[in-house]
């Protein structure tokens, strides 16, 4: 999952953007209202995690120029705990949540997952295709009986695919979710991960669940 971060904080930021990295998130940040309107509005995220009180555009200004606009990005409120009025009007105006400071990383963690299943209608924290299962919150993957051992990289590309069964992502989409866009896009790393993948889930099939479309990317089917 991409989450933005626009904290003018740096403490807060470089904890929130550590600790949510460490479970797999691709992280952008910003301190500064105005750019992080810009990356709000130019690039897709799954989440934006975001401050009211910003240097240049406040986090309610930021919020409303999203909805104006259309944007449904699920959006949580960092707020002071003593400002109940800001809260409100937050969520009046389109927040999905908020999160009063101080807070605990793993209550941020889980209220960023209830977003994101909110958002695409998923009930479960659980993706499944035939007898592969991918647990989203225990990070956990099992084949059957079988338990798979993925790396934080293998993990979030896996859960790409098997969100959105029969899409094709392009290498240079995957490179944006799994990697963000501070990588070559002339690299070979997603066909790597891909090998890496197709290693551990399907490791005594000669045909994988991941398949390659050719001269495009690849996609994993939609169940019969």
């Amino acid at each position: 999952m991409r989450v933005l971060i626009v904290e003018d904080d740096s403490k807060i930021r470089s904890f929130v953007r550590k600790g949510l990295e460490e479970q797999g998130f691709v992280v952008e940040t910003s301190a500064d209202g105005d750019q992080g309107l810009l990356l709000a509005t130019s690039s897709a995220f799954d989440v934006v995690v975001l401050d009211i009180m910003l240097p240049g555009r406040d986090g309610l200004s930021i919020l409303r120029a999203l909805r104006e606009k259309r944007n449904t990005v699920p959006v949580l409120l960092l707020t002071a705990r003593s400002a109940l009025g800001e809260r409100v009007e937050g969520l009046e105006q389109g927040a999905d949540d908020y999160l009063t400071k101080p807070f605990f990383m793993e209550e941020l963690i889980a209220r960023i997952h209830a977003l994101v299943r909110r958002a695409s209608g998923e009930q479960l924290s659980l993706l499944q295709a035939g007898d592969l299962v991918v647990n989203l919150i225990t990070r956990e993957v099992q084949r059957g009986e079988a338990s798979i051992d993925l790396t934080k990289r293998e993990f979030n590309l896996l859960e790409l695919l098997m969100r959105s069964p029969g899409r094709v992502f392009t290498r240079t989409q995957i490179l944006e979710h799994v990697w963000g866009y501070d990588f070559d896009p002339q690299t070979n790393v997603v066909d790597v991960y891909i090998r890496r993948v197709r290693k551990k889930i399907d490791p005594s099939s000669e045909e994988s669940m991941i398949e390659t479309v050719r001269g495009v990317g690849y996609r994993l089917p939609r169940p019969d």
